[in-house]
């Protein structure tokens, strides 16, 4: 993997402004950006509104917060964390440097 630099991933503005969007009638809920195994690539990008954990990476931004945990943190390394809306349809997005590869519907990756 190319975290030889050991950079957390990065949380655009516009992410953290559709996170706001989404959380604006009701309390603020984290994003989660997670890798697990599977998918048509070896791993895919788990996203979804979650509870903090005790040893996740927190990264704020517009009083929103991104959460990573530990385990998926070296698989996103330098990676951006975006919001895409376009006419195929409007998701967060991640563009990550450590991916040798990607599926077509961007959810999927290899290393």
């Amino acid at each position: 993997m190319n975290n030889a630099l050991n950079l957390p991933p990065k949380v655009t503005e516009r992410a953290f402004a559709r996170l706001a969007e989404i959380n604006a009638d009701g309390p603020a809920r984290p994003l989660r950006v997670a890798v697990a195994g599977g998918g048509c690539s070896g791993f895919q990008y788990d996203i979804r509104l979650d509870e903090p954990a005790e040893d996740d990476l927190r990264l704020s931004g517009a009083g929103q917060t991104v959460l990573v945990d530990p385990v998926s943190l070296p698989f996103l390394a330098g990676a951006v964390i975006d919001f895409s809306d376009e006419l195929i349809g409007a998701r967060f997005t991640i563009e990550n440097p450590n991916a040798t590869s990607s599926c077509g519907c961007g959810t999927s990756f290899s290393i």
